[in-house]
């Protein structure tokens, strides 16, 4: 059996007199969580403490004593703080720099002990007993995923976290949601998948376009994201420098705006990018590894570590759902290599978004060239994979107008004869392949 996990965001509707009570949990939880990380980040004079069981026999008890929480609520904000220092203790490892975690989002972490979720509506732990709340559920809720998963029987509630959204005023469950499937529905999807096997190659960047893949396609600004980051951060310190209550919550509201916008932009490029595989009928979408990429990306810095991997998180469960594999091939010589001709120099990679091969003449955008070897780089491990004497399923990639195959046969789409190349400016094309 394997489990399928699903998460979906439900509106709640909170009894107006139980709102604070919601709002008074949420600080009590976060209390305990940032009272942890203060007592386990030990960073840099001793070691910092990473055992959920050690931190709770030093807090529990303290903690249930400061707080009106259940004690399922307080042990969940503990192992909130100390998988925190757990990922902390791991950047540092690598030589990365980080900081103590600090708690201040509104979220709460709930799961069967401390809620009980039912189809219709959810009862809730506070500091003031128990509240239900219903589900604010669409007219339709056909083809969406309230009716896929919440109103689905097959699936049954995991840990959840409840939400706050400032602006509207209104709280929100990201509900969990597991459905096992059974080794016969598995073996279905797999021998389905076996049957052809087309690949789109992502190239992430923290400049230019986030994200350009296989097919063509320029998705997202990071040009823009870098530059409203910037402008987060400069409104952050001028009201830190004034130190005030007002200037305090100013900065937390911002913090959640922030978050909030960043999530949208991370899941506008990721819903581009399924579209890209539809359209093109792939079976996979490949990335290149995102570990160690900080040091690996001219100026990829922590901000763009979190948004690649929230990015290819996005990717990855919404795949899920339609049947798509995502994965992530090594990052060695994608920005060096033609993927033309196969030649690889570092003199190819002529500017930051100029790909000229020296040996074959193969000029195109050199963000758009390294997706293509990206996706190729899966091509060669899926094919290596394959026992079937007549060399299982056929393996392409997905290019703008057609496939291409690790033999470098390339396969027109109905509608067009050639490939059209992007180059620096993806409004420019020229003849390829």
């Amino acid at each position: 059996m394997e489990d399928v996990i699903r998460t979906v965001q439900i509106k709640l509707d909170v009894p107006t007199e139980r709102c604070d009570d919601l709002h008074q949990t949420k600080n009590q939880f976060l209390h305990c969580a940032n009272t942890t990380a203060d007592w386990a980040w030990r960073y840099p004079n001793d070691y910092c403490v990473t055992s959920k069981q050690t931190a709770e026999n030093a807090l529990y008890e303290r903690l249930r004593t400061e707080t009106e929480l259940t004690a399922n609520l307080v042990q969940k904000g503990i192992r909130r703080a100390v998988e925190a220092t757990k990922s902390g203790v791991a950047r540092l490892k690598n030589g990365e720099n980080t900081s103590q975690p600090h708690f201040d989002a509104w979220s709460v972490v709930y799961d069967k002990r401390s809620a009980t979720f039912h189809r219709d509506h959810v009862s809730l732990s506070t500091v003031n007993g128990r509240v239900e709340c219903d589900y604010v559920l669409p007219d339709d809720p056909e083809g969406t995923p309230i009716g896929e998963y919440l109103l689905n029987e097959d699936y049954e509630f995991r840990m959840s976290t409840l939400q706050y959204d400032r602006p509207t005023e209104s709280f929100y469950l990201h509900a969990r949601m597991r459905r096992a499937t059974s080794e016969h529905e598995q073996s279905t999807t797999d021998s389905e998948d076996a049957k052809h096997r087309t690949v789109l190659g992502v190239d992430l960047n923290v400049d230019g376009s986030l994200a350009v893949t296989s097919t063509g396609a320029f998705i997202g600004n990071a040009d823009e994201m870098n530059h409203r980051r910037r402008e987060f951060e400069q409104t952050r310190g001028s009201m830190q420098q004034t130190g005030t209550r007002s200037a305090h919550l100013s900065i937390q509201s911002m913090n959640d705006r922030e978050h909030r916008w960043m999530q949208d932009e991370l899941h506008r490029a990721s819903n581009r990018i399924l579209d890209e595989a539809r359209d093109h009928g792939c079976t996979h979408i490949a990335f290149e590894n995102l570990t160690d990429i900080r040091k690996r990306m001219a100026g990829a810095k922590r901000f763009h570590a979190w948004a690649f991997r929230r990015l290819y998180q996005y990717v990855e469960y919404k795949a899920e759902m339609v049947g798509i594999e995502v994965e992530q091939v090594s990052p060695a010589y994608t920005s060096q290599r033609c993927s033309s001709c196969g030649f690889t120099h570092e003199s190819n990679r002529r500017s930051k978004h100029q790909f000229v091969c020296q040996k074959c003449e193969y000029e195109l955008n050199a963000d758009y060239n390294a997706s293509k070897n990206i996706a190729r780089k899966l091509l060669k491990r899926l094919h290596s994979g394959q026992t079937s004497s007549s060399g299982g399923a056929p393996c392409q990639c997905a290019l703008p107008s057609g496939t291409l195959n690790l033999n470098g046969d390339f396969h027109a789409s109905v509608d067009s004869t050639v490939e059209g190349e992007s180059t620096d400016k993806p409004t420019t094309s020229v003849v390829g392949y």
